[in-house]
């Protein structure tokens, strides 16, 4: 059963689609961490190192949901077997059957938030041939930085992504700050991406933020400062994670993260 938090009526369950090692060694991912850094990271996050040293990381999505209410779903994991992440993360993921696990239709989301269009955020968004929208009732929210870079993130994405939510009338885009709930709001955080952005929810004095890919290894909580060698913009992205991060720390504040060993993580 995926591991979930409650926050007053609201459950947010983790959904994890796969786990493997890292194409590359961790130490080239974060080529100015130090042996201390590395050293914390492991003790915080056991769970993401291997015996032999390689990053060994987990590919999450998250659902949130008010009572037995629609679903918001905060990215969409790596995909089937012809998913674009096939060429490095471990396809086929197995969201379909950790949403049925969790007790969640696909016809139940009516939100998917995509924090961003790297190819391990997006894999269920659209599927099969011709590529249709694999949550038939959800809009799917994209910061228009975003939408405006897909091109350059990956060739493949107006046709591939874009296309066919535009086609069936699901493709969202907003800009900067959004409101969703008076509990749920979208957060622009860009940096790893153009357009990348987090979800803030606040319910019952608590507060939960879905960081997608503001940090990606527990060594970047050890030092928020750490670049990620995968980012395309380091100094903006190191300015999100610090800046927002730094906020939070005022505030008690769970982070549900879709790549370090457990899903959940106190700030």
């Amino acid at each position: 059963m995926p591991l979930s938090r409650t926050l007053g009526s609201i459950t947010v369950t983790a959904l994890t689609d796969g786990e493997g090692a890292f194409f590359q060694p961790r130490a080239a991912a974060f080529p100015h961490a130090t042996a201390a850094h590395w050293r914390e990271a492991d003790r915080r996050d056991p769970g993401s190192v291997t015996d032999d040293g390689q990053w060994w990381l987990q590919f999450r999505s998250f659902a949130i949901r008010a009572g037995d209410g629609p679903v918001t779903l905060v990215d969409a994991g790596i995909g089937p077997a012809d998913a674009p992440a096939a060429s490095w993360a471990p396809v086929p993921g197995r969201l379909p059957a950790e949403l049925a696990a969790a007790g969640i239709d696909p016809t139940d989301v009516d939100t998917v938030v995509l924090t961003h269009l790297h190819s391990d955020h997006i894999g269920w968004a659209v599927t099969g041939t011709p590529g249709r929208p694999y949550f038939p009732n959800a809009s799917y929210l994209v910061q228009r930085a975003e939408l405006d870079a897909a091109e350059s993130l990956n060739p493949g994405l107006p046709a591939g992504l874009v296309a066919p939510l535009r086609a069936a009338g699901q493709l969202r885009v907003v800009d900067g700050e959004t409101t969703l709930t008076p509990a749920v709001r979208l957060l622009p955080t860009p940096g790893h991406t153009p357009g990348h952005q987090s979800v803030l929810l606040d319910a019952a004095d608590e507060r939960l933020l879905f960081t997608g890919d503001l940090l990606v290894h527990a060594v970047q909580l050890v030092d928020p400062d750490l670049a990620y060698a995968h980012e395309e913009d380091p100094t903006t992205a190191r300015k999100s994670r610090t800046t927002l991060l730094g906020t939070l720390t005022t505030t008690p504040t769970l982070l549900a993260t879709p790549h370090l060993g457990t899903p959940f993580t106190s700030l």
